[in-house]
């Protein structure tokens, strides 16, 4: 392979650089003390090995030579070893980040792109003005949601020590930290490393769904938890900078989760897991609300005498005293003196009541509990008391205003396919499925509109369905409106899988005040060839009298879901980002026409593979008008500990995601009159690279190339989530699930799932175009240089030669089909290159270069490890669990060094 360059940090990256030495450092004193000395030269040994084949181009031979045979538990040891070395990078990489954010705060210079303060400053430059500003605001919906994917499913003990590595490092930003508080921070990570060697990374058990659930909520009741107000005082602070305005902000963010509400393909999701989600996530938040009361409590301790409080709230606590007996009960006479802290023993106590939906004394709605607070926040800003806890109480309003008593909305998801199987039991037609999509539309009407009701059937499908719209029911009475999320059909391919919606939830009791579905139904569009076909199938949906009446029923709006993995998987990734931003405009131009509000859900995976990007040049290069002050976008795996597992790193995403949607929402891009023929040529570049994408996955055996060339087998018994890796048996890709398909090519260091079909297209479209039509593209069209950066990423974590040890695996199929790989990755190199006129990759990204070289002596290793393994394994038949265990640490390993699984 090439010469790589070492490392070069950045001068202002140089306190990194000593975080990365002085982990390593610690990493190393602790696998000798845990393991051996000697293991730790090995280590060394096969470290110094891996950057003389990177950086002096010694062969790969020599660095597998070092691996091969090695003893069953010592590679596992081996392969552990190496993945503590990653994660003490990427936390390094991590709390530099907010190195970086606390320098930008602290000198007084232009604001840190993409804040907040930045977003706002450059609208202003671009002519919006405040009311503009705050006009769009109101209209602001942002919502990240957490799925059911846990492709990096730490354990809860990982993540607090991790945690604690985390605060270690940041204590000493602190200059003037003495030598013995240094050597006690060492001794605290050190701590935290060795106490996480002698932790398994992953349980044996595959995770229930409570087990997910658990996992998304750490993250939900805890970072995100915290960081809520902090959001809203940054979003206050940057409209005074800017501005000079001070309003009441809006609600802007809120938060939902599939975990719990996921049926597809999942045997385990249902009707309990439903009522199980809604019920363990109140009471999370129920208590993160006590919690913030009692320390209320604590620090409202103003007496009478000292201050006056508004008559509005003694009145209130009068009343409540009378009409809450035992509530008031909770009143201690000594603070009787003290109206705050009396009202809000009152206030405690009705929410521990809360957990009980039938105790008289709980709160109704969080609506409630709001005005309680602002009565509090009020009359301390009437009497002196702005700084005397006022901006204290405000956090809580903040709060309480985001996550309600609900914590997170719960979307539900099911196949259309299950849908019809249903409808065939309960009309009494087997044939159901098979019929045309207009007849089975026309029947299901009556159904729909609730004109016929029916018959009941003991079909255990249509039972199951009927509990979930039971459930849901429930749900809305007891937790609210908001917690109930979008009801999202997977493989939606017609008017008709609509309405079965509806009249499956008629069935299910699912009925509000005015005989309407309290629903949002959100059709799923994910191959390519639905998401060609999606605007036809919204024009049919929105001339259907009975889903109108429907749609204005909830407000005019009408959610569809895009499908990012799905139909990379289908088609290659050109062919999928140009078939999801072609049906953007497509649906819009339906939707405009109908005169309906249309919002995207964007099911965005981790990985490029997937849709996973940059938020700000991901929506800055979105179709004009698709935005439009909503964003709402799944997050998962990896990409949910890597934005959310600190609180400093989640309130920075959280204020670039929102500055992004103002931005895009605001200002988005200037029309450009070449667009008409870029977006020809784009067709014809996505036509072709499908094809050429089509033609490999198609090919005779690459089934059988696939589940040799690549650890799928391993992938498919790790016990990464609750949901079966199949949809069914497997014939082919498409019964394969995307997470997997992309996790596979990743670990095989070939990643095609990013890249195949690419260099195809534009050595056609060059000689078609010609080569400076596609510079231009590339230049100035947003769209195609975002996907040119994206392609360039996952190029760059490529290693064609590792792909190939881990293709001989595959025996004869080897060399078809990776004779193909090598000089399809060899073209779409060389053609990137050549589009963005530079010799190397990542050439504009200097700081992603240093990280990917940072970590490749370390995740070379486990890639040549798991090979060797691998071919042991299943010589073996596939049944050593020993060696299952040590390919399953070289998988995760190899995931944490790359940072991308599925």
């Amino acid at each position: 392979m090439a010469q790589q360059r070492s490392p070069e940090f950045a001068p202002h990256d140089a306190p990194l650089r000593e975080d990365v030495r002085r982990l390593g450092t610690l990493v190393g004193n602790m696998l000798a003390e845990q393991v051996a000395p000697a293991f730790l030269d090995e280590v060394e040994r096969v470290r110094t090995a891996a950057i003389a084949r990177r950086h002096e181009g010694a062969p790969l031979a020599l660095l597998a030579e070092l691996l091969t045979g090695v003893e069953t538990a010592h590679a596992e040891a081996l392969a552990r070893a190496f993945a503590t070395y990653f994660q003490a990078v990427n936390i390094a990489e991590r709390v530099h980040r907010i190195r970086r954010r606390r320098d930008y705060q602290r000198e007084d210079r232009a604001p840190q792109p993409e804040s907040l303060l930045d977003a706002l400053g450059s609208l202003k430059e671009q002519g919006v003005g405040a009311g503009e500003l705050l006009e769009w605001l109101a209209r602001l919906r942002v919502e990240p949601v957490f799925t059911a994917h846990p492709t990096e499913a730490m354990r809860r003990s990982l993540l607090e020590k991790e945690q604690a590595i985390v605060r270690a490092l940041i204590d000493n930003f602190d200059p003037s930290r003495t030598p013995q508080e240094r050597k006690e921070d060492d001794d605290r990570i050190f701590m935290a490393l060795s106490s996480a060697w002698q932790t398994a990374e992953a349980s044996p058990v595959r995770p229930s769904v409570q087990d997910e659930h658990h996992h998304v909520g750490f993250y939900l009741a805890n970072p995100i938890y915290r960081i809520v107000p902090a959001l809203y005082e940054s979003l206050d602070d940057a409209l005074q900078q800017v501005y000079g305005v001070a309003v009441a902000l809006p609600r802007v963010l809120s938060f939902a989760t599939w975990v719990g509400g996921d049926m597809d393909g999942n045997p385990n999701v249902g009707a309990d897991t439903i009522a199980a989600s809604l019920s363990t996530q109140r009471a999370h938040v129920l208590e993160h609300y006590i919690a913030d009361i009692a320390g209320l409590a604590r620090l409202l301790s103003q007496t009478e005498g000292r201050v006056g409080v508004d008559d509005s709230l003694a009145r209130r606590l009068a009343d409540y005293r009378e009409r809450f007996p035992e509530a008031a009960a909770q009143v201690r006479p000594r603070h009787a003196d003290m109206p705050y802290r009396a009202f809000l023993a009152v206030v405690q106590a009705r929410l521990q009541a809360t957990h009980d939906d039938d105790h008289p004394e709980a709160y109704a709605s969080p609506q409630d509990l709001l005005a309680d607070l602002q009565l509090i926040a009020e009359s301390l800003i009437d009497h002196r008391g702005l700084h005397a806890g006022a901006y204290a109480v405000q956090r809580l309003v903040w709060r309480v205003r985001s996550f309600g008593f609900h914590l997170a909305r719960l979307d539900v998801r099911q196949d259309s396919r299950v849908h019809d199987d249903a409808l065939a039991a309960l009309l009494g037609e087997a044939d159901w499925p098979e019929r045309d999509e207009v007849a089975r539309a026309t029947a299901l009407q009556p159904y729909a509109s609730g004109e016929r009701a029916f018959a009941e059937s003991d079909d255990a499908g249509a039972q199951s369905l009927k509990a979930v719209f039971a459930t849901l029911r429930d749900a809305r009475k007891r937790y609210g409106s908001d917690a109930v999320g979008l009801y999202i059909i997977s493989m939606a391919r017609s008017a008709a899988d609509v309405l079965a919606v509806l009249a499956l939830a008629r069935h299910g009791g699912l009925v509000a005040d005015a005989d309407r579905v309290p629903l949002d139904v959100t059709p799923l569009f994910e191959t390519v060839d639905d998401l060609a076909n999606a605007p036809e199938t919204l024009r049919a949906l929105f001339g259907d009298a009975v889903y109108r009446a429907h749609l204005e029923q909830r407000g005019g709006r009408q959610w569809v879901m895009l499908g990012y993995s799905d139909s990379g998987k289908d088609g290659g990734t050109l062919a999928s980002r140009w078939g999801l931003q072609r049906a953007q405009v497509e649906l819009l131009e339906v939707a405009n026409a109908a005169g309906v509000r249309l919002s995207f859900f964007h099911g965005r995976g981790g990985s490029a593979s997937r849709g996973g990007a940059r938020i700000a040049p991901a929506l800055m290069s979105s179709p004009r008008g698709s935005v439009a002050g909503v964003l709402r976008v799944t997050e998962q795996g990896e990409v949910i500990h890597r934005k959310y597992g600190i609180r400093a790193l989640a309130l920075r995403n959280l204020e670039q995601t929102v500055g992004a949607v103002l931005r895009a929402s605001l200002r988005p891009r200037e029309q450009d009159e070449r667009e008409t023929a870029w977006r020809e040529r784009m067709s014809e570049l996505a036509a072709i690279s499908r094809t050429s994408y089509r033609a490999f996955i198609d090919r005779e055996g690459f089934i059988e190339y696939f589940r040799s060339a690549t650890p799928i087998d391993v992938i498919e018994r790790m016990t990464l989530g609750s949901r079966p890796s199949r949809r069914r048996s497997m014939r082919g890709v498409q019964d394969l699930r995307a997470i997997p398909w992309v996790f596979a090519w990743t670990q095989c260091r070939s990643i095609i799932t990013g890249w195949y079909g690419l260099g195809t297209a534009l050595e056609q479209g060059a000689a078609a175009f010609g080569e400076e039509a596609l510079v231009e593209m590339a230049r100035d069209w947003p769209f195609f240089a975002n996907m040119l950066d994206d392609v360039e990423m996952v190029l760059a974590k490529s290693d064609l030669d590792i792909a190939e040890a881990f293709s001989r695996l595959a025996g004869d199929l080897h060399e078809p089909f990776f004779a193909l790989i090598r000089e399809e990755f060899e073209r779409t190199t060389r053609w990137v290159l050549r589009l963005k006129g530079a010799e190397d990759l990542l050439r504009d990204a200097p700081k992603l270069a240093v990280s990917i070289r940072l970590r490749n002596p370390y995740i070379d290793p486990m890639s040549l490890l798991q090979v060797d393994l691998l071919r042991r394994w299943r010589a073996g038949g596939s049944e050593d669990d020993a060696l299952l265990r040590a390919l399953v640490a070289c998988v995760n390993g190899v995931s944490q060094g790359l940072q991308n699984t599925g």
